[in-house]
């Protein structure tokens, strides 16, 4: 979902920390407090298993399903799935938890505290190499990418966590106070839970998402269940733990494992106060339906870039139209999928610098990698009806990787970019097929001129989600026109303007949508997590020589 760009100091003390890393992982693992596995030894002979946490304890299942390798297609991971016959305990634990929550600014204020102190210590812990490291081969084994996208995601979590230590947690229930209409009387209004509530996240961010999103839901009081995709819930199981070993009440979260029918029998049996989903437009489409529109959504996007006139740092915006294109092979829901070049960026060498970047990347860094939810043929079959538009063309990619043992359940082409003609992505015949999400690498490019701008806003209007986007361009008149006509909730604006990029200290969600939900910044978690409850006090005194007024 995010892309998080390392700074050249991190960078340096990457290189370091790497090191330091390799020489002490194998000795060092056995000594964390909190791990049930190696991420090394993890292999088709000595498979991990993932249990799931409800009411206090951890417990297997009748069911277990197979996770398999996505770089040699061993089965690798066990993970007990619970089918429609087994959630009951997880019904009974939500049901547990009152509508107004573990906490709130009347019941158990030391919760905050409490909450603050397990930040700090799990922030620590994620600062330590052997434990970073730990979290990032796990990440890497389960969702293939790069070793430096997979520490990102370590890092931004480490980060966000660091954000809430100390008093930081009761901070974001502070509440206000409005003078009222007469003596004793004051209107307050407090930040309230929901109560029981679920959170489901995708693959593709196996740490970041779901702890940044489910450390917003205890903060603000709330009882959550947690569902990761099963291909990737062993990072989060293991977060978990090292959430316990910092001071997390085991009761306080409940971690299921379970296919997309087994968890929709649970939320409508459970009825959550809310419900967070991360993923597909389809399904979140679906939920808000099913959950009578108890939801928070960041769905898929089909993200933009514009290249305005001015061109300048052609070096510099190549680099970073590679990385937002096709970094962890492009299976972010802010990954780069249309780029609109102004006709000043055209005469450049910018395509052929692209081209270039993307063929640096190769299977043996995990720079390019499986792709987990289109296989080979889908994304090339695509590829194939885009070509037959008028005037559309290959500008690099567009052919499957070779000489690896990737199973072929996934998908694995090289970076691949398609140019269409502005007119053409305009017809509609077109659109919806230019506009089709591929959760890979691949891209559609086209370029336009100063006099057809309004085309081009035009078809950010027609598009139906607005995650993330990018304007590159230092000219305030040229920022000012197209931010004033578009939605998108995470938008970069100026030269080094990206689409992908979840920091700690941004907010991230889509815009346009009231069922839109955000992730990392104090705003985020009291959207999300939090409602609005008004209190007011009304004590009197009554004034002297009151009589009962005529009825009215």
């Amino acid at each position: 979902m995010f892309k998080f760009v390392i700074t050249r100091g991190v960078a340096a003390s990457q290189r370091n920390h790497n090191a330091f890393a390799s020489f002490n992982f194998s000795r060092c693992v056995h000594s964390l407090p909190f791990a049930t596995v190696e991420a090394e030894e993890i292999s088709g002979s000595r498979p991990a298993e993932v249990l799931n946490l409800v009411q206090g304890k951890w417990v297997g299942s009748s069911n277990w399903s197979t996770v398999v390798d996505p770089l040699n297609g061993d089965s690798f991971i066990k993970v007990a799935e619970v089918d429609g016959s087994g959630i009951q305990p997880f019904v009974k634990s939500l049901y547990g938890c009152p509508k107004h929550g573990m906490h709130n600014p009347f019941k158990a204020p030391e919760r905050y505290l409490m909450l603050g102190d397990v930040s700090t210590k799990a922030a620590h812990m994620l600062s330590l190499p052997k434990v970073s490291d730990f979290f990032t081969r796990l990440i890497q084994r389960v969702s293939p990418k790069s070793y430096q996208q997979a520490f990102g995601e370590v890092y931004v979590t480490q980060k966000f966590l660091e954000n809430f230590c100390g008093d930081q947690v009761r901070f974001l229930a502070r509440s206000f106070a409005v003078p009222g209409n007469h003596l004793g009387q004051q209107s307050h209004g407090f930040r309230w839970p929901y109560g029981p509530v679920a959170i489901i996240t995708p693959f593709n961010f196996p740490l970041e998402i779901p702890v940044l999103q489910l450390m917003g839901a205890l903060y603000m009081g709330n009882k959550p269940t947690l569902k990761v995709d099963s291909k990737v819930s062993i990072v989060m199981e293991q977060m978990l733990r090292l959430l316990h070993t910092c001071g997390l009440p085991v009761e306080d979260v409940d971690f299921i494992n379970s296919d997309g029918m087994t968890m929709n029998k649970l939320l409508q049996e459970a009825n959550p106060r809310m419900t967070l989903f991360t993923g597909s437009s389809r399904v979140a489409e679906k939920l808000a339906v099913d959950l009578s529109g108890r939801v928070k959504l960041e769905d898929a996007g089909f993200d933009w870039k514009i290249l305005g006139p001015d061109v300048r740092q052609e070096d510099y915006v190549a680099w970073v139209c590679d990385q937002d294109a096709y970094a962890c092979s492009g299976q972010k829901c802010s990954a780069q999928s249309l780029l609109f070049m102004h006709e000043n960026w055209s005469n450049t060498s910018l395509i052929s610098k692209m081209k270039d970047l993307a063929d640096r990347r190769k299977l043996e860094d995990l720079t390019i990698g499986p792709v987990l939810t289109f296989i080979t043929d889908s994304m090339l079959e695509h590829m194939n009806k885009l070509l037959e538009i008028p005037g559309s063309k290959l500008l690099f990619g567009g052919q499957p990787l070779e000489d690896h043992s990737i199973p072929s359940i996934y998908g694995v082409i090289k970076p691949t970019a398609i140019y269409v003609p502005l007119e053409e992505i305009m017809k509609d015949k077109n659109f919806e097929l230019v506009t089709k999400e591929i959760f890979g690498p691949f891209q559609v490019i086209t370029d336009y001129k100063s006099s057809q701008l309004s085309i081009v806003l035009d078809a950010l209007e027609r598009l139906h989600a607005h995650l993330t986007a990018a304007v590159v361009s230092n000219d305030p008149l040229f920022l000012q026109e197209v931010i004033g006509n578009t939605v998108n909730g995470t938008t970069y604006a100026g030269l080094r303007a990206r689409t992908t990029g979840a920091p700690q200290n941004h907010w991230f969600g889509p815009a346009g949508d009231p069922r839109g939900a955000g992730i990392g910044t104090p705003e985020a978690i009291k959207l999300v997590w939090s409602c609005h409850r008004e209190i007011i006090y009304d004590v009197g005194p009554v004034p002297k020589h009151w009589e009962i007024p005529p009825s009215t």
